[in-house]
């Protein structure tokens, strides 16, 4: 996984690791491991150590928090792609008597359950997770504290649930099903429920001192689908790649591909902020990119993975403090350091290795009324549709091998395009979900619905 530093230029690599010294020095963290990720390999690695002589490399675990999250929605999605499950089903179907099963578990996924943040009892990240054997313990009296599907709230409870949810379909306790069907596939041998050595122990900094307190190491038990998890730059950097990419062996393109569109809905807050939730991952828009990922925090332990999709570029960092970097902020930063500094390069054009003639025709301006839009055949076998300026209603479409295509996004996903042909095999117009797209605007004779005035187009006069 790890190739040589030079693979990034020395000024970059000088800009990364002044990033994450500033960030350990005025965090004032113990110890801060980061990484970097570009075309699918790590070409990044720093360090930054109060201990000289100690950086930690990229096999030292540390624990990772609520990035386990996203661990645990992707074998929930396994379960969806199988058929075992489907998201839009109410979790009493599979786990029934929780008090919280009218909530879907895409609502689950995405936070919008709504559920309480928090367990209710002693704060459960510094206890024990035997105080809570049942999920009753997990959830408390009173789980729902919004109306389902409402809001975006985020809960740690409802990862439980589907921690539990797992458990109940397979047959077995959740940290043996992520081993198999997730860990082992992809080669992630030093990410696990428990620390082994090398790690990092955790620490809280005075917040008027400069001296260190050690913080407690508790296992979660019923909470652990939510937080458990110890991983590396170097287990993570993996994970980065399968998130970006997809693997057959877990889960498809397509599937880590809906994993990180948006799937709650946003609080006015978060629409300023410009920030959504996915299913099992959090998305950020900064610095005039998309980054997708998710930050985690246990007392002792802050962690973040950011994932710049278009830019093909990672970052990892993880920290051995309760409180002090501002780690999601660090992880767009060096994002964002590499994509400026060494932008990506784009696959040289190629042709289209054949083409359809019914589909070419189909190529180039058509109207939705006076407005004027493109149609484009994609390298994929799909086409896009958009309008030729301004802003406006755009999509790429899927093509569904029966001479129509589906919407892939905006305002158009998962409507249907089609072609629609005179009697003699030439092409009338473009259906859109009902509305009609013409060659030219409101001729005489189209199919516009609701006809064209007689006396057609003319001036003020």
């Amino acid at each position: 996984m790890t190739t040589p530093q030079e693979e990034l230029l020395p000024g970059t690599r000088r800009a990364l690791t002044h990033r994450i010294a500033v960030a350990q020095a005025e965090g004032r963290t113990p110890s801060l491991v980061a990484a970097v990720v570009r075309g699918g390999r790590t070409v990044w690695h720093g360090a930054r150590s109060s201990v000289d002589g100690h950086g930690p490399d990229e096999n030292v675990q540390y624990r990772i928090g609520s990035i386990t999250k996203t661990f645990t929605a992707v074998l929930v999605l396994r379960l969806r792609d199988e058929g075992v499950l489907d998201l839009g089903d109410p979790l009493e179907k599979h786990l029934p008597g929780t008090g919280a099963g009218e909530a879907t578990i895409a609502h689950l996924l995405a936070h919008a359950g709504g559920l309480a943040a928090e367990s209710p009892g002693p704060w459960w990240e510094r206890t024990p997770g035997s105080l809570r054997p049942e999920l009753a313990d997990v959830l408390g009296e009173r789980p729902l504290l919004h109306p389902v599907g409402r809001r975006h709230h985020y809960s740690n409870p409802g990862y439980t649930l589907l921690g539990a949810l797992i458990e109940k379909v397979r047959g077995a306790a959740w940290e043996d099903v992520l081993r198999r069907e997730v860990l082992e596939p992809l080669g992630l041998e030093r990410t696990a429920t428990r620390p082994s050595a090398p790690h990092a122990g955790g620490w809280a900094v005075h917040p008027w001192a400069d001296v260190m307190l050690a913080e407690p190491v508790e296992d979660l038990g019923r909470m652990a689908p939510a937080g458990q998890l110890w991983s590396t730059t170097g287990d993570l950097a993996r994970f980065a790649v399968f998130l970006t990419q997809g693997d057959d062996r877990v889960l498809g393109a397509e599937t880590v591909r809906e994993m990180r569109a948006p799937a709650a809905p946003a609080e006015a807050s978060d629409v300023v902020d410009g920030a959504a939730y996915g299913l099992g991952l959090q998305l950020q828009h900064r610095d005039g990119r998309l980054l997708v990922g998710h930050s985690g925090s246990l007392p002792g332990f802050l962690a973040n993975l950011t994932i710049g999709v278009e830019d093909d570029v990672a970052a990892v960092v993880l920290t051995n403090c309760t409180s002090g970097p501002l780690i999601g902020g660090l992880g767009a930063d060096l994002v964002r350091i590499v994509a400026e500094a060494e932008p990506r390069i784009p696959a040289p054009w190629r042709p289209l290795p054949e083409v359809d003639p019914s589909v070419l025709e189909l190529a180039g301006q058509w109207y939705w009324g006076t407005q004027a839009f493109a149609l484009r055949l994609t390298s994929d076998g799909g086409v896009s549709l958009g309008p030729l300026s301004g802003q406006g209603r755009r999509s790429r479409f899927r093509v569904n091998g029966d001479g129509t295509w589906t919407g892939q996004e905006g305002y158009y996903a998962g409507e249907l395009l089609r072609a629609v042909r005179r009697p003699d095999g030439t092409v009338s117009h473009l259906d859109l979900g009902s509305f009609v797209f013409t060659r030219q605007p409101y001729e005489e004779g189209d199919a516009v619905p609701g006809g064209v005035h007689p006396e057609g187009w003319r001036g003020i006069g």
